[in-house]
């Protein structure tokens, strides 16, 4: 299906688009008597309140994946899908009381140098280069070739084109002022993207009742497709292989959102850049509270579609379908905010990727040259990485089916293990360098084992599985081996976990909300 755009529509789009042009120019604008260094150009001169880090977080953590992927999930399966994005609320708390002190105390750019600082320059390297790979050949890949897609299904323009805008577009505005440009302009597109999603769950609920209001509406939803809000799925659900129940709850999931959100480069660089630990943390608990808010704007227009569109031909097809309800220019308003999303994530992806290039393999091979020098490397370095993945989207992605699944299937492969060297690194001093490596090995090989030997084993809880034989083969190899010399400066000893009255009732709000949610759709 092709959704067109009307005049006004494309009128106000355009304009969005050039009012966050000016915008991201203006914030990336040089004082005259200060040369921009890596620390503004990476990390936004260490400057960012909690509002720009919280928002900017989930402007990184949305796109076209998530927006139309979701939806159409909500449409395909329910509520249950949205138990990614409300697990990942509790994970964000545990981050930031957990996780971002140390990583503050360090001072790092990277997650690569706190691993070169915990073990040695073999784990710095080889996790450096898996993942520029990673994000150059399947995050970057996938955001560009689902992001064309979902601009020819909105607004009839060829994939191919769509690309390319986008490339450029997040070129543009991020290049230029790096960081500090991305985070500010992510305000104002969350803003749009919550507006847009909150208004588009409004109308679906509105036709849905017959314009007898919201309360109507939801209530109609949970009556006539009452399967829809299950929360925890049955084994003889024909979804239970992506959601295996409880599993959901207590099992591979909590790896999955525990590496992404604590030790993923393009995520936690954010909070790498706050003014100091509070703001850091202030701001993880906003993104906490808009992940809880996120179903709502991306889930519930997919499961109104199974009322209002029921005979889509595929899931997919759900959230533009649902933009037909979009009067004349609000219509071009949500299409901006669905850019907005695909943007950002691209513009944090790049930034991420030259900094990691840069900061990790680029500078130590070439010291002694100028600030300016290597911001102008993490430039190229961008630029670099768009070329690469605009040429090989539609070969790579493009062959897949499911592109999200491709997404899941690949970082699947190496998510427990990254996750265990980070976990053992922080919190026990006895772990080695080579247990930390054969980690990293191992999550690959017995991925692809289980998936050959046991099959019907659902993805989610293989992921749970391949965690436990990592760190079981990490704490092996690591016994095996003489105790480390553990840097001083990532020692435990002198970091204080103690948070806020502020922070902690946050995350007790947190934890209130969703289980009422699961106690109410269980």
């Amino acid at each position: 299906m092709t959704l067109t755009l009307a005049p006004l529509d494309i009128g106000v789009f355009l304009a969005y688009v050039l009012a966050l042009l000016a915008i991201a120019l203006w914030i990336s604008r040089d004082e005259k008597s200060h040369e921009r260094n890596t620390k503004d150009y990476f990390l936004a001169s260490k400057s960012l309140p909690w509002w720009a880090i919280g928002a900017s977080l989930i402007a990184a953590n949305i796109s076209a994946e998530q927006i139309i992927g979701m939806s159409g999930s909500g449409f395909a399966l329910g509520l249950g899908i949205a138990s990614y994005e409300w697990m990942a609320a509790i994970t964000l708390i545990l981050v930031g009381k957990y996780f971002l002190p140390i990583f503050l105390r360090n001072e790092i750019y990277t997650m690569p140098q706190y691993l070169q600082q915990r073990f040695d320059g073999r784990v710095k390297t080889t996790l450096a280069l898996f993942w520029l790979a990673v994000y150059v050949f399947v995050n970057l890949t996938s955001v560009l070739w689902l992001g064309g897609l979902a601009i020819q299904s909105v607004a009839g323009i060829d994939w191919l084109y769509g690309m390319l805008f986008l490339a450029i577009f997040s070129v543009a505005y991020s290049t230029y002022g790096g960081l500090k440009a991305v985070a500010y302009t992510d305000i104002i597109q969350v803003v749009l993207l919550v507006f847009g999603g909150l208004l588009l769950s409004y109308l679906a609920l509105q036709q849905v009742s017959g314009g007898e209001g919201l309360v109507k509406g939801f209530a109609i939803l949970t009556d006539k497709v009452p399967g829809h809000f299950d929360m925890i799925l049955s084994p003889d659900n024909s979804e239970y292989m992506n959601l295996p129940g409880i599993s959901v709850l207590v099992g591979g999931l909590w790896v999955m959102n525990i590496g992404y959100w604590g030790f993923n480069q393009y995520i936690i660089q954010r909070a790498l850049a706050a003014k100091n630990i509070q703001e850091a943390q202030k701001g993880i608990a906003f993104a906490a509270y808009l992940k809880l808010l996120m179903p709502i704007i991306v889930v519930l227009p997919g499961i109104a579609a199974v009322l209002l569109f029921p005979d889509l031909e595929k899931a997919d097809q759900a959230y533009p379908s649902m933009m037909s309800l979009m009067p004349i220019g609000i219509k071009g308003l949500v299409f901006a905010a669905l850019v907005a999303a695909i943007i950002s994530s691209l513009a944090s992806m790049t930034n991420s990727i030259s900094t990691i290039f840069t900061m990790d393999l680029y500078r130590p091979l070439n010291q002694g040259r100028s600030e300016h020098h290597y911001v102008n490397v993490g430039r190229v370095a961008t630029l670099v990485s768009l070329v690469i993945a605009v040429s090989v989207a539609q070969p790579l992605i493009g062959q897949s089916e499911q592109a999200f699944q491709y997404i899941q299937e690949f970082t699947g492969l190496f998510s427990p293990g990254i996750t265990v060297i980070f976990l053992m690194g922080m919190f026990w001093s006895r772990t080695t360098s080579t247990a930390a490596l054969a980690a990293a090995l191992g999550s690959a090989a017995f991925s692809v084992l289980l998936a050959i030997v046991w099959p019907s084993l659902p993805f989610m809880d293989r992921i749970g599985l391949v965690f436990l034989l990592c760190l079981a083969l990490a704490y092996v190899v690591s016994l095996f081996e003489a105790a480390p010399e553990v840097n001083k400066g990532v020692e435990l000893k002198d970091i204080s976990f103690r948070t806020t009255n502020g922070f902690n009732v946050a995350a007790i709000g947190v934890i209130i909300i969703l289980t009422g949610l699961y106690a109410t759709w269980w």
